[in-house]
């Protein structure tokens, strides 16, 4: 499965980024040969609006089956769920949890998808 994790910087030691659309890294995991890459969002991070849905969009261009993120708004959610892309929540403080650990969380079943998004836009 093709995992897109939100962090705050780009590697899998890097802590999962609570915010989704301006997050400033995406780490892109494959969980079946356990390859990952960093894809640089600091265009999204930047954004004056729309952050989520380029977000979602860039996320869904890259092959995403899922995101793990801290929070994720009604855009992004709205455009990822369009892509058939699943949403889990990385954890309930999401900036002490590594990109690494939610990916095994993950793995172990821990993280629940979210139906809805998790903040106001």
């Amino acid at each position: 499965m093709k995992v897109t994790i939100s962090a705050q910087g780009n590697d899998i030691g890097s802590l999962v980024d609570p915010r989704f659309g301006r997050a400033r890294w995406f780490i892109m995991a494959d969980t079946e040969s356990d390859e990952w890459s960093a894809l640089d969002n600091s265009l999204g991070a930047n954004a004056a609006g729309g952050a989520g849905i380029q977000a979602g969009t860039t996320v869904a261009a890259q092959g995403a089956d899922a995101v793990i993120t801290g929070n994720v708004g009604p855009n992004a959610h709205r455009v990822l769920t369009a892509a058939g892309i699943d949403v889990y929540q990385a954890d309930r403080s999401p900036g002490h949890v590594t990109v690494s650990d939610a990916l095994a969380a993950l793995r172990r079943g821990e993280l629940t998808i979210v139906d809805e998004p998790t903040v106001s836009g």
